[in-house]
């Protein structure tokens, strides 16, 4: 049991890996100091502490790319009212690919419990102005909300953000449609044919589909020659 955040801090400090921290910031570009621990011993130290506490550790304003992504476990921790009123202030501290689709990640299930009252927070996410922002809403949409009902929704906010040219944002959107077309294939060949998806994207989403062992390969040699 961690019992407060200097204890964490050691903790991390003494976790921390030179060799896996060089491998990490060559892939992620966080702007906070990367220690090198990994992510199975931060989610564990997120575990530890007592859940009438985790709000106190939140508090805290995190201060390397380890303390960003404990913050965001420890969210997924709390009831989700209270999950939502700290969610904004971690938008703050998400800064690169990682940091933001492993929090996607740990907190999708509260979501899809509670997936038409944060509906409306996944839009304020699509419009913002900040591409990491924009990125946590479509990652949450293919973690949570790939459903029939939501398709059209799906389908017309990827065409407002098709134009993005953040390389972070345009994979998030080929992620996204992918996952759209290994559970709905009609429905999103459709809108593949009449999509506003510039080339990259659209043959990023082709090569993702591609990947996928969930689609048959008939439907994959199809989608090849749809390439732009």
């Amino acid at each position: 049991m961690i019992e407060n955040y200097t204890e964490l801090r050691e903790k991390l400090s003494q976790s921390a890996d030179n060799k896996y921290r060089d491998f990490s910031m060559k892939i992620c570009s966080s702007k906070h100091q990367t220690l090198g621990v990994r992510v199975p011993q931060i989610r564990k130290f997120a575990n530890e502490i007592p859940v009438g506490k985790i709000e106190e550790f939140i508090k805290v304003t995190p201060t390397t790319y380890e303390e960003v992504l404990f913050r965001g476990f420890l969210l997924a921790r709390l009831p989700y009212e209270s999950m939502l009123k700290w969610f904004d202030s971690h938008l703050e501290y998400i800064d690169d690919w990682s940091t933001c689709d492993l929090f996607c990640s740990a907190i999708s299930k509260m979501v899809k419990k509670n997936r038409e009252d944060f509906f409306k927070k996944i839009a304020l996410l699509l419009n913002s102005k900040k591409a990491f922002t924009v990125r946590v809403g479509l990652v949450l949409l293919k973690c949570s909300y790939v459903e029939a009902e939501y398709l059209n929704f799906i389908f017309t906010e990827v065409d407002k953000l098709s134009n993005s040219d953040v390389y972070y944002v345009k994979m998030a959107l080929a992620w996204l449609v992918s996952e759209c077309f290994i559970k709905y294939p009609s429905a999103t060949m459709d809108y593949l044919l009449r999509s506003k998806l510039p080339s990259w994207t659209f043959n990023k989403t082709i090569s993702k589909i591609c990947d996928s062992y969930r689609v048959d390969k008939e439907e994959k040699e199809l989608l090849r020659n749809m390439r732009k």
